[in-house]
């Protein structure tokens, strides 16, 4: 009776997973050249072998007839991995239409809309891709945090930053590294409306500011994002470089002490994991993401995931990340202290913000504020240029001299003494411990000066007039300041010649480049 019952158990257990395999639906589709760009491949058009497709989680290359295979459930997302040599169509808002979303029912009824029903998946879900003629050095510009919370600042995101950038040339793309709204995605669309003025094709990572708060769960919480943008996991390549973008934000729920924490899903693990295995060694890997990984020399997500993903990194040598988040900038060294898993720290760059510190500042002549971020950072935009498998970096100053990459503090006139008491100060808005500043007066001696953690006197001003006007001023006040990781400091010159001098600042940056400013200032006895 016993063996009965195991034989009847096993036939039971074959039928049900015949009966789920059967059950199981695929998605089908071809990668082709697009040569005359209608978005349908014809008869003359060619299929694109070996080329990544992924629904998220598996990844798969295309066959010798340009063909892909995938599962899918009810709720996925199927994209092509851009090869290098090719581009995605981009739609009338400058958005990478790279992407199928597969959805039949629809997303749930919520407050903020998601998903429209997609109906049954089509017999061929076919990816158009465009010959191009591609490039070993060029440059990408990437935004931090627009983080507009109401058509006020929709309004200064787009005459404070992107008017300046209005159908700029020289770049290939732009990145804006999440948190591009204010917990409002009914403001997506105005977002959309300012981006696409750029000119560039503009991929989007996912913010904890651009979740639905109003679901139970964190698989719910992507689904405005999802039908505005597309995957909030993906990747591409361009040259020689592997483009990776994650949702690195984990929604806790309503009921949650905190509403949300970095860190990484096991279907993301498993997509970054099949996905590298098919990017060449020698490639630069950047993953961009919204919260940091490491920050203040801990984890930033939770270091499980940060392991794993050390883990998978750890056979290419040529890596680089990009986040923002923080309202700060900073160049974090992630080495074998933290879990990286190679002898040459991991370079972390936590880009500085569109939207400063939330737009506050008084208001300018145009009614824009200056939003100076809480480490003297004044509000702009970040550019990478790419050469091969290396990075350079650039920070712009919005509606600046493209020139200005540091603010100067120096005191217009110093008593005529053997040691001074006054202090003047660098803030290279990109620097960080890899960097050094040296000044010397008049073409004299270059003199070290000293990086120390300290606040920006500029900022500390603007927030003291704020504090000590008799009358209110228009605009929000500045955020108080922060201890900054990119301050340089030294004493005034002041045993010198009575009369003006001319002190000259130089940096001596981490890609071996040097950057010249200087100022004047006057030397007096008392």
């Amino acid at each position: 009776m016993k063996n009965k019952l195991i034989k009847y158990a096993f036939w039971g257990s074959l039928f049900l997973c015949s009966f789920e395999a059967s059950a199981q639906q695929f998605a089908k589709g071809i990668v082709f050249e697009d040569s005359n760009r209608n978005g349908k491949r014809d008869k003359k058009e060619k299929v694109l072998p070996n080329v990544a497709v992924s629904n998220g989680r598996e990844v798969v290359q295309t066959n010798s007839k340009g063909e892909y295979k995938l599962p899918v459930g009810e709720d996925n997302i199927l994209f092509v991995v851009k090869p290098s040599g090719y581009m995605t169509p981009v739609n009338e808002n400058n958005l990478p239409q790279f992407y199928y979303i597969h959805n039949p029912k629809g997303a749930p009824k919520l407050k903020y809309k998601g998903v429209d029903p997609t109906g049954p998946l089509p017999k061929s879900v076919d990816f158009p891709l465009y010959p191009i003629e591609e490039k070993e050095e060029y440059k990408i510009i990437v935004f931090g945090d627009p983080q507009v919370y109401n058509m006020t600042e929709v309004d200064y995101l787009k005459r404070g930053v992107v008017e300046e950038l209005k159908g700029v040339k020289g770049y290939e793309f732009g990145i804006s590294l999440g948190d591009l709204v204010g917990n409002d995605p009914n403001l997506f669309d105005p977002y959309i409306n300012v981006m696409k003025d750029i000119g560039l094709p503009w991929y989007q990572v996912m913010g904890n500011h651009d979740e639905n708060y109003d679901v139970p769960s964190d698989s719910l919480a992507d689904v405005s994002f999802k039908a505005h943008f597309g995957p909030n996991n993906y990747s591409f390549n361009k040259g020689k470089v592997h483009f990776l973008f994650l949702d690195d934000v984990l929604y806790q729920g309503q009921d949650a002490a905190k509403k949300y924490i970095g860190g990484l899903r096991e279907d993301q693990l498993e997509f970054i994991e099949n996905d590298l295995k098919y990017v060449p060694k020698d490639y630069l890997v950047v993953i961009c993401a919204h919260i940091p990984l490491v920050n203040n020399g801990k984890h930033a997500i939770r270091e499980e995931d940060n392991l794993r993903l050390f883990k998978v990194l750890k056979d290419f040598p040529y890596t680089f990340s990009m986040s923002a988040h923080t309202h700060y900038q900073k160049q974090i060294f992630i080495d074998k202290t933290l879990g990286w898993q190679q002898e040459q720290p991991h370079h972390h760059y936590n880009v500085g913000t569109t939207s400063g510190s939330w737009y506050t500042g008084e208001l300018d002549e145009k009614g824009v504020p200056p939003t100076t971020m809480v480490d003297g950072t004044k509000k702009g935009y970040a550019v990478v240029t790419f050469k091969g498998n290396k990075y350079e970096l650039d920070y712009h100053v919005s509606n600046a001299p493209k020139d200005e990459r540091m603010g100067i503090f120096l005191p217009k006139v110093t008593e005529k003494k053997k040691n001074s008491k006054a202090s003047m100060y660098v803030n290279y808005y990109l620097g960080g411990e890899k960097d050094t500043i040296d000044y010397r007066v008049d073409g004299g001696k270059w003199v070290l000066m000293k990086r120390t953690e300290t606040y920006d006197p500029h900022l500390l001003l603007e927030v003291l007039k704020w504090d000590t006007s008799e009358t209110l001023l228009k605009g929000l006040r500045p955020n108080d300041p922060n201890l900054s990781t990119h301050i340089w400091k030294a004493a005034v010159p002041s045993d010198v010649a009575v009369g003006k001098h001319t002190i000259e600042f130089r940096v001596r940056d981490m890609f071996g480049r040097t950057f010249t400013t200087s100022r004047e200032y006057q030397v007096a006895k008392n």
